[in-house]
């Protein structure tokens, strides 16, 4: 009889929970980073910002099944493999939202942002299977330069988040927090290795956050939303209205699509590398499909688009653990998470600086 590969195979409950949770925290800055900042430079409140939150995580976890555990043999890849959302749409998700509403943001911004989501997501689905003809259009220097343009743009939003932090705190004091969280972060990342190296951004932001909690520094309406959350909430399609679609939003979001869909092709290679298994092109298409069937989801449910996590890659080569129902493990709990207001109410007390650095 055939050995099970050791992707398939499924630890003791004790031993998974804790390899799923390990995912979980590897995975969770990075993934909450992108609604705070999206929800920054649109001014939204601090109810909708905890309501984005916990949308992304509820998604998170469908994605991560949907990618790890698979829906038939065509969509999801079955590896280790853990969906978050994407930072390469992080600056086209907000001059959308900025362009349609004038420059003002707010709610009305939503809808249009999630009318291109869905687009590029059903386009993401339809075009899997092409797509892996034509990889060799996008070598290396293409889609870095690309990824490099649209992380730099990222900058301005962070430079925003360094100053006007609140109006009785000094411009000083918040430049510290962002530079400190900074430092913080590089350090952890140059002298820790192993699982501590792969939480950097985490340590940064729970440190910075301990920091101004500390010295009460924290923003007064994001306490009271805290304590105004409530126990258990579960997001809703369309909660922000019905999707309105743009031309100039779709084609952007496509776009973004298209380099994501590179982006994922690499981490599956490397994923098959790992775990010596051979990935073909029809591994390639289950994963892309999966994406565009977790983007499309993101859309109707409140979130944004999805990609496999490369950190989540590199914490499989460090473990060595190769069972993909570690990643369904952690997308289990990414659910649970998504239906607590509270954990996105703490997430959203994180100070502007300490989001910036």
């Amino acid at each position: 009889m055939a050995q099970k590969h050791p992707v398939h195979e499924v630890p003791p409950a004790p031993k998974l929970a804790v390899l799923s949770l390990q995912h979980v925290l590897a995975f969770y800055a990075g993934a909450v980073i992108v609604p705070l900042l999206i929800a920054s430079s649109l001014k939204l409140d601090a109810q909708t910002t905890i309501h984005l939150i916990n949308a992304d995580l509820f998604t998170c976890g469908i994605a991560t099944l949907i990618q790890s555990v698979g829906i038939t043999k065509y969509v999801g890849v079955r590896l280790p493999i853990i969906q978050g959302v994407t930072t390469t749409a992080v600056a086209p998700i907000i001059a959308i939202g900025l362009a349609v509403t004038n420059g003002e943001g707010g709610n009305a911004a939503l809808p249009a942002i999630y009318g291109s989501i869905i687009v590029a997501g059903l386009f993401t689905f339809f075009a899997a299977p092409y797509f892996a003809r034509l990889l060799r259009f996008f070598p290396p220097v293409v889609t870095g330069t690309v990824l490099l343009v649209m992380g730099t743009t990222l900058l301005s939003v962070s430079a925003n988040d360094f100053v006007n932090y609140a109006v009785d705190i000094p411009d000083v004091t918040a430049l510290a927090y962002g530079f400190g969280t900074l430092g913080a972060i590089v350090l952890v990342q140059r002298f820790f290795k192993g699982f501590l190296g792969t939480i950097a951004v985490l340590v940064g932001l729970v440190g910075g956050t301990l920091v101004a909690l500390f010295r009460g520094d924290l923003a007064a309406d994001k306490v009271q939303a805290f304590h105004d959350a409530g126990a258990l909430s579960v997001t809703t399609p369309f909660y922000f209205g019905i999707p309105v679609f743009t031309l100039t939003g779709c084609l952007s979001m496509i776009i973004v699509m298209i380099i994501t869909m590179v982006e994922t092709t690499g981490d599956v290679f490397a994923t098959g590398e790992i775990v010596n298994k051979r990935i073909t092109k029809n591994d390639i298409s289950a994963a892309l499909r999966a994406d565009g069937v977790s983007t499309l989801l993101g859309g109707l449910m409140n979130s944004f688009p999805y990609t496999c996590f490369a950190q989540n890659v590199g914490l499989v080569r460090i473990t060595r653990v190769q069972s993909r129902w570690v990643a369904a493990g952690a997308g289990a709990i990414m659910i649970v998470l998504g239906i607590l207001p509270k954990a996105g109410a703490i997430v959203n007390m994180i100070p502007a600086p300490v989001l910036g650095g």
